[in-house]
């Protein structure tokens, strides 16, 4: 009888000791999968058809309608893959013509497809239907290029073709837009071996270096429309015992400057700016050896930065949208690269409380 425990003992120990490696093996090979979506850099095309006021009668934060994508393979093919759609997003949700998407994608159905891994994505499409409106997806996309240069912890991104049959009730009516598919928040804490942290916490309780890099990259781009403590356009990953900021929308941000761009207000009072294309460093203040290090950094990657705004050149319908974003964060390199200047603009404007 105790020869007979012992075997069975034994054997629930292997089963579960294979159980637990055939998860970690699944588990593995779902984060690698989730990365092919993104490790192909090259404009993806993709079809949608709805409506835009059936989808933001329809839905919202909980509540998604069945759907359909078509997205293009290396061959040219088309593929069809069923998707659950909603609206997302404050800001542009209400005053946009396009509402900001989110997809989620059934396991089953995203097996062995290029989205495998990927439960759900965002989708940035344009605000309005203007000229612009394609470049100021471009431009916010190389926002997130931009700092994913500086910093190993951030949301991953891959530009759209996207070709958009809005229904409407007498015909519909066809847009070409360019579109970028944000990698999921769950999807970068499995990446990056960390949780996503949702109390208040305050800047100065999250990492040094890591809130720093995150105030400078904002100064840069001109974006004051965020809140690092109240996880406002930030999230924060809780990462190796630290507290790691992680921004997003940028549409708000000087180097963007969108029609519908507004100056933030902090505690329903403006801030001190006369337009969303003039800086505001709003870093805390820190020990000025790490400040500095952050300004090196920036600096050590001036060309980099500008090589990546140089490599979307032809995305871009107008050519003067493109070299006013490329001025533009020139600017801010003109400003960390001139001793007065980086002490007048960031150093001495630290906030202190």
């Amino acid at each position: 009888m105790k020869k007979q425990l012992t075997y069975f003992i034994l054997f629930l120990f292997s089963f579960n000791f294979y159980v637990a490696k055939a998860q970690e093996s699944e588990k593995k090979a779902s984060e690698i999968n989730s990365k092919i979506l993104f490790l192909d850099q090259n404009q993806l095309a993709i079809k949608m058809s709805f409506s835009v006021k059936n989808l933001k009668k329809k839905t919202n934060d909980s509540t998604y309608v069945p759907s359909k994508m078509m997205y293009q393979l290396q061959d040219s093919s088309w593929h069809t893959i069923d998707i659950n759609l909603r609206v997302r997003g404050n800001y542009r949700l209400k005053n946009c013509y396009f509402p900001p998407l989110k997809i989620k994608i059934n396991k089953e159905v995203s097996k062995n497809t290029m989205f495998e891994g990927n439960k759900s994505l965002k989708i940035i499409m344009p605000c309005l239907i203007q000229k612009d409106c394609n470049d100021n997806v471009i431009k916010e996309l190389i926002a997130y290029k931009l700092y994913e240069v500086i910093s190993p912890h951030h949301f991953k991104t891959r530009l759209l073709d996207f070709s958009f049959e809005e229904i409407k009730k007498n015909k519909s009516k066809m847009h070409q837009l360019k579109a970028v598919f944000i990698e999921n928040n769950s999807a970068v804490a499995s990446r990056i071996g960390g949780k996503i942290h949702k109390p208040f916490i305050h800047p100065r309780r999250q990492d040094a270096i890591s809130s720093i890099r995150h105030a400078f990259f904002q100064f840069m781009i001109g974006n004051t429309d965020f809140s690092q403590a109240y996880m406002h356009n930030v999230k924060v990953f809780y990462i190796d015992k630290k507290m790691i900021p992680i921004p997003y929308d940028f549409d708000m941000s000087g180097l963007i400057n969108s029609s519908y761009a507004v100056v933030s207000q902090i505690n329903n009072q403006k801030l001190n700016a006369h337009s969303v294309t003039q800086r505001i460093y709003r870093g805390f203040s820190r020990d000025y050896k790490q400040l500095d290090q952050v300004r090196q950094e920036f600096m050590a990657h001036k060309n980099e930065m500008l090589t990546i705004l140089d490599n979307h050149t032809h995305y871009f319908s107008n050519p003067k949208e493109f070299t006013k974003a490329k001025d533009y964060i020139i600017s801010f390199f003109d400003i960390i690269e001139d001793d007065k200047s980086y002490k007048r603009a960031i150093v001495d404007k630290a906030r202190k409380m």
